[in-house]
């Protein structure tokens, strides 16, 4: 009997897990690891989400299948945000399906466009969704860097000029995971129009939507005229309403790409629960004052963590967008790479961070620092960095 499987053989040893296990290891033994390693988030969502999961769940007839592309009440809720917060119209009927976070309409899309030996164009570092979700649909990868800048472009001719077969995806995402980096409306336009010029799909995740700091609301996609003729966005309520173990998530845009999705969900899955769809109707269409809320609270957290990281000798650019700082590994140790690096920051400083060779050989050199714990134990966790670095800068010079 083989048990060598074709799939399997595809996705190498994922390093961040190695990390998770050491950490939760650590934590077996009673060590305290402050945790900022998994985009986890600390805060419940709002009350009056809650209550409708467990009023909708009361009821005798909540229990059974529910609808594979979402309940119509949350397909026009989520049209409605798109309305509101970027002036786009959507059918929520034909240009809007329900997901089980964004990560698995990811997932479901890919294989649903995708043939094998397709080429994909995904960011490097990414998170691994973004490549593995079409490697596992027998696709083959070719990198782009995430950086927005003229490089990116270039890049992109590049693997059209050059890539056979040549690619019929791009992915993108902004605010990225793991880099944070940003991009304006006028990016989106000009890609729009590299996309249409040379007959690609753009996949466009925007998770974290909503996480902006400094006054800068990130847009979308399709906001870019002509952008519903050739992208699909995804989103997700684990971040903006705190709902991540809810497992709530859309995919809007193009009604083709809308469709395969839909298609292939039917086959897969019956949706989520319906008490939970019907609690996303209302963290979408109730009280908002939850997202200012935690966008304040992230960014608050972020300020405290870049300046008590940089006291502590540790600098880090403090991220324009998300949840997560993308960290470049401090001086006197890039040489000992981010995993070493991570391994010895938890079982020396018990603190707990993403390599960044997790999302990518482009990684490599940098941590993903979550910012999920409140401010005391980020200050706690720049302490215990700070004496690690301490007994380093001891080692290095001993004799």
């Amino acid at each position: 009997m083989d048990n060598d499987f074709y799939r399997i053989k595809r996705l190498p040893p994922y390093v961040i897990a190695e990390v998770n296990a050491m950490r939760a290891a650590a934590r077996a033994e009673g060590r305290d690891i402050i945790d900022l390693g998994m985009g986890n988030p600390d805060l419940p969502p709002p009350p009056h989400v809650i209550d409708k999961l467990c009023e909708v769940a009361r009821k005798p007839d909540a229990h059974g299948y529910s609808q594979s592309k979402g309940i119509p009440g949350l397909r026009r809720a989520q049209a409605s945000y798109y309305k509101t917060r970027f002036g786009v119209d959507l059918d929520p009927d034909s240009e809007v399906v329900v997901t089980l976070g964004s990560k698995e309409g990811l997932a479901s899309l890919a294989t649903a466009i995708t043939a094998p030996g397709d080429t994909i164009l995904a960011p490097n570092p990414s998170y691994p969704i973004h490549t593995f979700g079409f490697i596992i649909a027998g696709a083959s990868i070719r990198s782009v860097p995430t950086t927005p800048d003229e490089t990116y472009w270039e890049a992109l001719e590049t693997a059209m000029n050059f890539t056979v077969p040549r690619p019929t995806v791009l992915v993108v995402n902004y605010p990225s995971n793991p880099t944070a980096e940003v991009v304006d409306l006028e990016f989106y336009r000009k890609l729009v129009d590299w996309a249409k010029a040379h007959k690609v799909w753009i996949l466009s995740d925007l998770a974290y939507s909503e996480l902006y700091y400094d006054g800068r609301p990130t847009p979308s996609i399709l906001q870019a005229d002509g952008a519903m003729d050739v992208a699909v966005e995804f989103t997700s309520l684990s971040k903006t309403y705190s709902m991540a173990g809810w497992r709530m998530g859309f995919a809007v845009g193009n009604p083709t790409l809308i469709a395969a999705l839909t298609r292939v969900k039917s086959y897969i899955d019956y949706g989520a629960f319906t008490p939970i769809q019907a609690a996303a109707v209302a963290a979408l269409t109730g009280p908002q004052d939850i997202v200012e809320t935690n966008r304040s609270l992230y960014h608050k957290r972020r300020d405290v963590m870049v300046e008590a990281f940089g006291r502590a000798g540790w600098d880090i650019p403090p991220p324009p967008a998300s949840m997560f700082a993308w960290a470049p590994l401090p001086e006197p140790l890039r040489g000992m790479g981010s995993l070493e690096f991570s391994k010895q920051l938890l079982t020396r400083a018990h603190v707990a961070v993403a390599p960044g060779v997790g999302y990518g050989e482009d990684g490599e050199g940098f941590v993903r620092i979550a910012m999920v714990e409140n401010e005391q134990r980020l200050r706690q966790a720049a302490r215990n960095v700070k004496r690690y670095l301490q007994d380093m800068d001891a080692l290095a010079g001993s004799p």
